[in-house]
Order: structure tokens, then sequence, then C-alpha cells
């Protein structure tokens, strides 16, 4: 794996709920986006990887075969993946190795999701998931387990709704500035806490909107890379990790999963202090709790304590870590295997000075983007340089 890989090129569609267009259709918008962004016709793709969750969610059978011409793999040397939530960051590591292995000089990574398709509910795919013996019998749903965890999160540390409700005012209100964003409001704590109560401790505005949306990048070889643009935005370092799918045999207060990826990609990037060596940060947060329990996870900081940095305003645009400058999942939306390349375009146009409102107050030259999927085991993290 001695080449390097950057990202050229990026592109994303609007996230939106019940989008008019089909998921071939939301694959192509992204792919072309991303292509033209950096200049590149399809012709010179000789490899695509096509991100998706379960076929379920586009309510298709075979997606991959479904999109692929749509993500512009016709004629082309294609494969399909998905984590659940995990596949869109998963994605680009399927595409670096693509290049960085020398079988292919350049490669368009492209993820969708339109979970509008799917009725009544993706839900519904989900509760197919869990032990048929030990734990389908008491009919759990992933809002059900998510508040285990929230739960577990906060009894450990001694956390107040107040607390975690930071993250989801920070990142909504980010998003505000962001033109893909489905849902731009300001809200408040209070907005948060008084909002319905899903399953407790989780209410309606700790969770990322369900959306439709794609998300596309392009990743050539560092030859083609420096000939095609003069920012060229390297993947430094690749990690992932799968714990037990039993989700009763772990201590949910901490992401094990996450760490563990994280070890792996910054020992490629040569980061031995995440805290002072990444400049900005994208963790997955369908939920606002997990971005605090994947900050930790991704060790910028100790374990229990993320939400004090978000009280002390370490993780705005302009503080110190800036963690989702772009609004999240929690702002701008979650079609979940485009959310995760969400992160990593994100990285792409910090780094380069491109984000607009976005953009963040420090001098940035290091970012992670994570994402993590399936019964809370999967981790997949990127880290990206300049």
């Amino acid at each position: 794996m001695g080449r390097r890989v950057a990202i050229v090129g990026v592109g994303m569609t609007k996230f939106v709920r019940r989008a008019q267009e089909t998921g071939r259709e939301l694959a192509y918008y992204a792919a072309r986006q991303a292509l033209d962004n950096c200049g590149m016709k399809i012709d010179q793709i000789e490899a695509v990887v096509l991100g998706s969750a379960p076929d379920t969610f586009d309510g298709v059978h075979m997606k991959g075969e479904y999109l692929s011409d749509g993500a512009g793999a016709w004629g082309k040397p294609y494969m399909r993946c998905y984590v659940g939530g995990g596949t869109g960051v998963f994605s680009v590591i399927h595409g670096w190795y693509h290049v960085a292995s020398g079988i292919f000089n350049t490669c368009l990574v492209v993820c969708e999701e339109k979970m509008s398709s799917f009725q009544p509910h993706p839900q519904g795919a989900f509760l197919t998931i869990f032990d048929h013996t030990t734990e389908r019998p008491l009919k759990p749903n992933l809002l059900w387990i998510f508040a285990l965890e929230m739960n577990r999160y906060m009894s450990t540390y001694g956390l107040r709704k107040e607390d975690i409700a930071l993250v989801a005012v920070k990142n909504k209100n980010n998003a505000l500035d962001h033109p893909a964003a489905q849902i731009a409001e300001p809200v408040t704590v209070e907005d948060i806490l008084k909002s319905e109560v899903l399953a407790w401790p989780v209410q309606r505005l700790d969770v990322s909107p369900v959306s439709d949306g794609a998300v596309a990048v392009v990743l050539a070889d560092e030859s083609i890379a420096r000939r095609i643009t003069d920012k060229p935005v390297w993947i430094e370092g690749v990690g992932w990790s799968l714990d037990t799918a039993y989700w009763t045999n772990r201590d949910l207060c901490y992401p094990r999963y996450v760490e563990e990826a994280a070890r792996m990609a910054y020992k490629m990037a040569g980061i031995t202090n995440p805290r002072h060596e990444i400049h900005v940060a994208e963790p997955y947060d369908p939920f606002d709790y997990k971005e605090l329990h994947h900050m930790e996870g991704l060790m910028l900081c100790g374990r229990g304590e993320a939400p004090q940095l978000t009280a002390d305003g370490v993780t705005r645009r302009d503080g110190e870590l800036p963690v989702c400058p772009s609004g999240g999942l929690l702002g701008v939306g979650n079609p979940i295997a485009a959310a995760g390349l969400m992160k990593v375009a994100e990285l792409f146009w910090q780094l380069r000075g491109e984000a607009g409102k976005r953009q963040i107050a420090r001098k940035a030259k290091r970012g992670v983007a994570q994402a993590w999927g399936d019964l809370m085991q999967v981790g997949t993290v990127v880290v990206l340089g300049v």
C-alpha cells in the first residue's frame, strides 16, 4: 500500500425528506457534482465503489445493481459495501484500497440513501436483525437500544439532559449555514427538553432527521491528483473495527469499537496525540449523545470529558477543536450510508478552506471523520490531511 491517495473532488445533493428523485438520480447528481468539482469526466474514472444500506431502505431488490448506472459504474469494475451507518466512511476505505494497491489510478465513491421509499418505515427492517432467541422476544427497536446506551452514558458520568442537549443546539445551529441541510432552524436547550419523548431519555430533537440524499468523492493516486488540483486532500490513515453484535454483553458507556478503529487510522497517519494533532473532527452524530460518545472513542478527550468540552465552547466553530462544524447529521440530515461520506466531504472543504460560512476559525491541516453502524458494533475512521 505504498501509493498516496488523495480526494480531488466532492459532490453532495440536498438532504430532503421524500425526494422526488429516484435513488439512481440522487447517485447521479452527487457523482456529477464530484466530477465537475475536479474537472474530470466519467471516462477518466477506472472503478466505482457504492455505499448504501440494506435494500429495504430504498424499497428495491438488489439495490447495488439498481444504483450502479446512476453511480457511473456502467462498464466499469464496481463493488457495493455496507455496514449500516458506518458505510459512508467504510466506502472511502474501500476506494482507498483500490487506488493505494495500484490496481486502479482513480476511483469514484458514491453513497446514496432514499429511505422514504420504505413503507411504512425503515424501522421495520431493523426489527428482524436482533437475536431471535435472546432479544427479539423483548420486541426491541433501535430507539429503545439507543435510549439504554444514552442512559448508561449519563448515569456513568452523572450527566443531565441539559449537558447533552448542548450538542444538538450546536449542530442544528451550525447547519443554518449548510446549503444541503434538510432542516435549518435555530433551536435552544429548552426546545430540546420540551420535545416529544420517544424512549427516555431520547427526545425528538435529540435525534437526526430521516433523510434522502447522496454524496460522492473522487479518489486519485498522487501523480494524477497533482495534475488535477493544486489542493489535494490526502487520505493519511484508515481504520475499522467490528465488535460483538450482542449489545447486552458490552458496557454501553464507551464505544470500544471506535477506539480500535481510531488507533488503526492514527497509527497509519503517524498520529500519537490526537487531541493536539487533529484540528477538526466530524464524528458520527445521529443522536446528540453519540457525538460525545464518539469524541471519547476517537481519543479527542478522556472518557466522560466530552460534555465539559462542549459546555466550554471548545467544540464550536471558533473553538480550539471544532466538532461537526457542518451541522452534522443532527442539523443537515441522516441518509444512512451517505451520512458518513458527508463527514468526509465536509473535511475536504474545511481543509481546503472552501467551507464558506461553515469554515472554522483556526487553520486546519488535519481532520478525522468517523461513522458507526449496525448494532452499535462497527467503527470506521478516516484521517485526512493537507
